[in-house]
């Protein structure tokens, strides 16, 4: 009696435990990474997020990103044909200004194939562990060799590492 008892008491909690699974999205892809890119050497800011393919993309498909703009405004929008061979689909923003730190900022990701028609759509929020604040106004280099950029390093041996003061308060 004890046994059954024990036995049904498993059956159950297993069945509930299942229940709570996260169902997978249909698409072909699934997303694999989100996060903001900060390049201190050029004084630069972008959204990437990585998608991972799970099943065949039809051929002359390509995928349509709306990032929250975290100056404000118009969302920046991003399309990127997808080739079939593709592994993973990598989305990049232009560069970006006003990141704030613990600030979930919306992405929507649309894949579409050639007559138009949506596959899939993905809806996520993107936070940054770091402020924007943590560049500098100005490139810190100029060039392809890496030169010191001479508005921030100056002839007499300062440097201006100032943030940009263009976002608005947080």
């Amino acid at each position: 009696m004890k046994a059954r008892m024990i036995t049904t008491i498993t059956l159950a909690a297993t069945l509930a435990l299942a229940g709570c699974q996260r169902q997978a999205d249909d698409g072909p892809t699934e997303l694999s990474g989100r996060l903001f890119v900060f390049n201190y050497r050029v004084s630069a800011a972008s959204y990437m997020i990585v998608l991972k393919k799970k099943a065949p993309i039809p051929e002359g498909s390509f995928a349509v990103a709306e990032f929250e703009n975290p100056m404000g405004g118009d969302p920046i929008i991003v399309k990127e044909k997808i080739f079939p061979f593709w592994d993973k689909i990598t989305l990049e923003s232009p560069d970006i200004h006003c990141v704030r730190k613990d600030r979930p900022y919306s992405v929507s990701i649309t894949l579409v194939d050639a007559s138009g028609k949506t596959i899939q759509t993905i809806k996520t929020q993107v936070k940054s562990d770091l402020d924007q604040s943590v560049l500098a106004a100005k490139p810190l280099v100029v060039g392809p060799v890496y030169t010191k950029n001479p508005d921030v390093f100056k002839s007499d041996g300062t440097a201006d590492f100032s943030p940009d003061a263009a976002c608005p308060a947080a």
